[in-house]
């Protein structure tokens, strides 16, 4: 039973977030440093959550297989490489590096 007090917990958390998207002034959305910051934080956002998943074990900053497979996908994209070989390239360098090291 607390699995679904929580289930509905968060729909209605999720439903409310959304109205409050919602009900935001059109005036406000339409100033310039708005249009930025929306621009500019998934960016940031995802920039973050890749740093934590490459770089964090736990509670400890670790460099191993996965910097080398994030190194390789950069210069991937540095070559203008398609999305789906900057995955390819980054899943085999990551899975070469594991191989020789472990």
């Amino acid at each position: 039973m607390t699995v679904w007090i929580a289930v509905a917990v968060t729909a209605l958390g999720c439903y409310l977030v959304k109205l409050l998207g919602l009900s935001v002034p059109a005036g406000l959305l339409d100033r310039p440093f708005v249009r930025r910051m929306a621009a500019l934080v998934p960016v940031a956002m995802l920039a973050a959550l890749t740093a934590i998943q490459t770089f964090g074990s736990g509670q400890a900053l670790v460099v191993d297989a996965r910097a080398a497979g994030l190194a390789a996908a950069a210069v991937a994209l540095l070559l203008r490489a398609p999305f789906l070989v900057v995955v390819a390239v980054a899943v085999a360098v990551t899975a070469a590096v594991r191989a020789l090291t472990g």
